[in-house]
């Protein structure tokens, strides 16, 4: 029994969701414990460890899937859309948490940056505090996190499917 090929969008969208949710965990452990608020970026590094597993494993799957032919082509518009998918579920989540969860945080977030300036640099200037605030202001926007989100995990699965298309590719 022949099974019918699939394609690289409906079968990246599962795995997007799945990269998303990762980071959604991640997310909502940093927020839990507190983590997030005093800075400590390790559970985010699992995400980097996890963003490439993901990628490889669904494009091996998605070889498996297609009578073990794999184009490059393939490969990566599969690592572009997990990547996209992924960011788009964490933007879901963000707005949701940000406008609804916990409306203070981003306020709070500010205030710990500023705090962390000041002990970085106790002879700063208020024009200068005033100055970096500005960016963080600036970093803390919806549209930039998202327009952010989107193209860093489009970068990255761009990066880590065309790694893996071309270690799997059909010859």
């Amino acid at each position: 029994m022949e099974t019918q090929p699939i394609t690289a969008g409906k079968f990246g969208i599962n795995y997007g969701i799945i990269l998303g949710v990762v980071m959604i965990a991640i997310s909502v452990i940093t927020y839990v414990t507190g983590m997030a608020l005093e800075g400590v970026q390790w559970p985010n590094y699992l995400y980097y460890i996890i963003f490439p597993v993901v990628i490889f494993y669904a494009i091996s799957k998605y070889k498996s899937h297609n009578a073990n032919t794999l184009t490059l082509g393939n490969a990566i518009k599969l690592g572009v859309i997990i990547g996209v998918i992924s960011a788009i579920a964490y933007i879901v989540y963000f707005l949701i948490f940000n406008y609804v969860i916990d409306p203070e945080f981003m306020s709070q977030l500010s205030e710990v940056a500023e705090e962390n300036m000041l002990a970085q640099n106790p002879n700063m200037t208020q024009d200068q505090i005033d100055q970096g605030m500005k960016f963080v202001e600036m970093f803390q926007s919806p549209g930039i996190i998202s327009a952010f989100w989107i193209g860093m995990s489009a970068l990255f699965g761009l990066i880590w499917s065309l790694i893996a298309g071309l270690v799997m590719k059909s010859k």
